[in-house]
């Protein structure tokens, strides 16, 4: 009999894999599916997902929101508030397939938005700010709705399953996007559900992340403070929310936010250049909250770009890669060459390094 989810444990499990051509040419989630599929071994069936960029080009000046519904009630409750804060320029329900291995999906719906001009001026909040405001204030305060994806252009397909049959069912070989990324999960402490499986969203920003985070609580009640709610049962929903609000926030490159993020030890610190000591020193004490501790390797999305970031002792394997326009960033080289079996540069980033690519000259975040 094979074990259940909480009897076993296997530290090395979740796979993370990402693509981005940077002359900007759509690939299709083909390509994804098929990459993610070799390190089937390293999920367990109870979470996969997919994010994509690029995606919506006919409605790319609208935040395209993807929401999980576990009942029309709950439906109706997020279409009311919806309304009374944004325009729908278009809503429909997200197109699947039907598969033996895919079950027990909620209610899956799109929505491309503009924020109310009245409501937008009265809240004396940029656009941006308020539309995350909004994707919380749905997620913590209208039971069974759940927004999972709220960028431009951009959007996240996840659920209970394999990530190659959750690819599948998304019918992901039908987009074409600059950039994806994708996620096999292998939960060890939390459960397997539609809204806890990867990538985890807040406007443009995503994240799938391989590992355990043990400095959970301390990051979560630090960012909480900020009006962020983390409610999805997941370590990972707060690696996103620090970084959209080192990121959008407070400005914070993502060389910035890395060091932040997986800050390097005092004692490194010591022993780099002035300039360098002087930065890490003044990241480390303003955010010392915010460092995470524990195994992980993430790949964030965003517009423009990819960044690949392991934890500061490398517990989590990462490999970067790179084959004329497009770059590569997998948990196991095997599944980038299953896709790109000649390619011109790989290699292995160093503990707590951050790997940024992004397209050419536009490349940049979108804050």
């Amino acid at each position: 009999m094979l074990p259940k989810e909480g009897q076993f444990r296997d530290p090395s499990g979740c796979a993370v894999t990402g693509v981005i051509d940077r002359s900007g040419r759509g690939m299709t989630g083909e390509g994804m599916i098929e990459a993610i599929s070799v390190m089937h071994d390293r999920s367990n069936g109870l979470g996969g997902g997919f994010a994509g960029y690029g995606i919506y080009p006919h409605y790319k000046d609208f935040y395209a929101f993807h929401l999980f519904y576990d009942k029309k009630e709950a439906q109706e409750g997020a279409e009311a508030f919806i309304r009374r804060h944004f325009e729908i320029v278009y809503s429909s329900e997200i197109q699947t397939r039907k598969l033996p291995s895919v079950t027990d999906e909620p209610l899956i719906f799109r929505y491309f938005l503009a924020p109310l001009p009245q409501k937008l001026a009265n809240s004396h909040l940029d656009e941006r700010e308020y539309v995350a405001r909004c994707v919380n204030r749905i997620n913590a305060e209208i039971a069974g709705a759940y927004v999972f994806s709220s960028g431009k252009n951009m959007g996240i397909f996840k659920g209970v399953g394999y990530p190659e049959d959750i690819g599948r069912f998304y019918r992901l070989e039908e987009y074409e996007g600059y950039a994806w990324t994708c996620h096999g999960r292998y939960p060890t402490n939390t459960p397997g559900w539609w809204g806890g499986a990867h990538p985890f969203g807040l406007l443009d920003f995503s994240v799938v992340h391989n590992g355990e985070i043990s400095s959970y609580d301390a990051n979560r009640r630090y960012i909480e403070m900020f009006g962020y709610k983390c409610t999805l049962q997941t370590d990972t929903e707060v690696i996103t929310y620090i970084i959209d609000y080192l990121v959008r926030r407070r400005g914070l490159t993502l060389e910035e936010t890395a060091h932040v993020l997986a800050a390097s030890f005092w004692s490194t610190i010591a022993d780099k250049g002035e300039e360098a000591k002087e930065q890490e020193t003044l990241l480390r004490r303003m955010f010392p909250s915010l460092l995470v501790t524990g195994p992980f390797s993430i790949i964030l999305g965003y517009t423009g770009g990819l960044m690949a970031l392991g934890d500061r002792l490398k517990l989590r394997s990462m490999v970067c890669a790179e084959k004329g326009d497009r770059a590569y960033i997998s948990s196991e080289e095997s599944a980038i060459r299953k896709i790109e079996p000649n390619l011109d540069r790989v290699w292995s980033p160093a503990g707590g390094e951050a790997v940024v690519f992004e397209l050419y000259g536009k490349g940049g975040l979108a804050r």
